[in-house]
């Protein structure tokens, strides 16, 4: 099964790309994982998207297809796929089609997280975590039992993305929002877009997720 999961930052579409791949088998790609390693795997491909971002540029639709239909060739897809943060374009989402289809392989579902803006920047811009074990804390919904002390290590450093701030948080909606509508409209038309509650807890996502997967 391939999918694609659908979701503005903080949605948890890790949190749940890594219970499919546990649970089903199947391998998350994503755009910039994949970018790093065809860089570092010297391949035709990689030399040119290395060329690029060394540049400073931004890596061009074609590259990125390119690094993507490579990805697809190793053995390690064949249970499946979760694409996240890709495609981001109608274009991209046009030459998934035809790479899919030029290899023999199609496009499952297309699963939409949706969230409540304003909720999101709440869950964002609280979070936090240990510096030493990496476990996660909110400064509202999770706070350690005692405070300036983590719960599982007894870490005292905790540490905050910089970017989860509220105002980058509600930049990278719109920018989101801006991106996904097309999409929505393209894989809906397909037939393929299935919508899921992504403010619901881990458990409840995560049994939604299966159902629209396996419905």
């Amino acid at each position: 099964m391939n999918i694609i999961l659908l979701g503005p930052p903080g949605a948890g579409k890790g949190t749940q790309a890594k219970i499919l791949e546990r649970e089903r088998k199947m391998v998350q790609l994503s755009t910039g994982d994949m970018l790093r390693a065809a860089v570092a795997s010297g391949s035709e491909i990689g030399k040119k998207a290395k060329a690029v971002m060394d540049a400073g540029q931004l890596v061009s639709d074609e590259i990125v297809i390119g690094v993507v239909a490579d990805r697809m060739d190793q053995p390690d897809v064949a249970g499946g796929v979760i694409f996240d943060g890709f495609p981001r374009t109608t274009a991209q989402a046009q030459a998934l089609d035809k790479l899919l289809n030029e290899k023999g392989k199609s496009l499952d579902a297309v699963v939409e997280m949706r969230v409540d803006d304003e909720a999101l920047v709440d869950r964002v811009s609280g979070r936090f975590t240990c510096a030493k074990c990496g476990e996660g804390f909110h400064d509202r919904h999770k706070r350690p039992k005692e405070d300036g002390v983590c719960d599982i290590c007894g870490g005292l450093e905790f540490k905050r993305r910089q970017d989860d701030n509220a105002d980058t948080v509600r930049s990278r909606l719109t920018a989101y929002h801006e991106q996904t509508a097309p999409l929505i409209a393209h894989y809906s038309a397909q037939g393929k877009l299935r919508t899921i509650d992504g403010m619901a807890d881990i458990h409840e996502v995560t049994r939604q997720l299966a159902a629209a997967l396996d419905g």
